[in-house]
């Protein structure tokens, strides 16, 4: 491989995990039942545990599994793509989710998209 080039692979795997860790489920998902703004409710956070304040048990899974597959996606997909750079996917998912650059760096705690990057990373 040309060493002009052997930096791309790592890049877009940070670049590909961050973006998709970066979708916030929690306000999508609340914004089209009708629920409002997420981040203007309970703790302001965009996760799950807060969509269960909403009063919405439905959404508040939804939210858990979306988020739970976009970190376990980023992982799988960079795994396929580039096995050697999956944990670096696995991480930017994770900061993607904390600190999405949509809502100016105001996400969610990440425990759920933590949980699909485990699984991800480690699955049997």
């Amino acid at each position: 491989m040309p060493t002009e080039i052997v930096w791309a692979p790592p890049v877009l795997a940070l670049l590909f995990g961050y973006l998709l860790g970066s979708i916030p489920f929690g306000i999508i998902l609340t914004r089209l039942a009708g629920a409002g703004d997420l981040r203007q409710i309970g703790s302001g956070n965009i996760g799950a545990t807060n969509v269960l304040r909403t009063g919405r048990k439905g959404l508040a899974a939804a939210t858990l599994l979306l988020d739970l597959v976009k970190g376990f996606a980023a992982v799988a997909i960079v795994a396929h793509l580039s096995p050697g750079d999956a944990p670096l996917a696995a991480a930017a998912a994770f900061i993607g989710h904390c600190y999405p650059v949509w809502l100016r760096f105001r996400g969610g705690k990440g425990v759920a998209t933590l949980m699909g990057v485990v699984l991800a990373l480690h699955w049997p």
